[in-house]
């Protein structure tokens, strides 16, 4: 395998920002857009702002550098954001300051920041499903269609894992009791439309960048003979 590749190390970054800006959004605010869909309210974690954008780089990875590498950057993104919730639990555990429990105190950490836990856990779960059903059928379809329409492949898988992730990652949540089950099909279907509506919108963007990438990496890689094995992290 390559190891000179120009970007590979620059989106890896990016991808893991992203994924733990979104699980620290995610636990702070609940966004509500005074609108319905079939009835149901229009309303979603801050989170939901920042995640999709997981899924766009995660096309990229995988459209260019194949299945392989992108599963060792989703593992990194999964170390990563248990690395944050256990250092978040650690430090509300953790006894305050005085002054700092006169003007914020712990009920104000646990208010923002207490969900974080749970949070991840529902998280790692819902990602690690989430993003290898999204590298996956990319991967595949790549493969079957021979690199053709990469629109709709990036917008296909994105369809089938953020539907895997918002459907285990709301269900988990809500079963540790980070959000009410009441406004849980609310929270599932604004995140999901959301989620697939800035893949759809920023699909032009998505196969500039990819195009770009593939003549400054000098790479399009096809995994024809890859082992889709989520649990092997190595790249060779």
């Amino acid at each position: 395998m390559r190891t000179d590749y120009r970007y590979f190390d620059f989106i890896m970054a990016l991808f893991v920002t992203v994924l733990l800006i979104s699980n620290l959004l995610s636990s702070a605010k609940i966004i509500d857009l005074d609108a319905e869909l079939f009835g149901i309210p229009l309303s979603f974690d801050a989170g939901t702002l920042v995640f999709p954008i997981s899924y766009i780089f995660g096309d990229i990875l995988t459209e260019i550098y194949g299945y392989r590498r992108s599963r060792r950057v989703i593992w990194t993104g999964f170390f990563a954001t248990a690395l944050m919730g256990f250092f978040v639990w650690l430090a509300g555990v953790l006894p305050g300051e005085r002054g700092w429990a006169e003007y914020a105190g712990q009920s104000a950490f646990d208010a923002i920041l207490g969900g974080v836990s749970g949070l991840v856990v529902a998280s790692l779960i819902a990602y690690f499903a989430g993003e290898f059903s999204n590298s996956y059928v990319l991967a595949r379809m790549k493969v079957l269609t021979d690199g053709r329409f990469l629109p709709l492949r990036t917008i296909g898988s994105t369809l089938v894992g953020q539907a895997v992730d918002t459907a285990a990652f709301f269900l988990i949540a809500a079963a540790l009791g980070v959000f009410p089950w009441e406004i849980l099909p609310s929270l599932m279907l604004t995140n999901y439309i959301f989620k697939v509506g800035i893949e759809v919108v920023l699909t032009p963007l998505t196969i500039q960048l990819i195009t770009a990438l593939k003549r400054a990496e000098n790479e399009d890689y096809y995994d024809r003979d890859t082992n889709f094995n989520p649990f092997r992290i190595g790249v060779g």
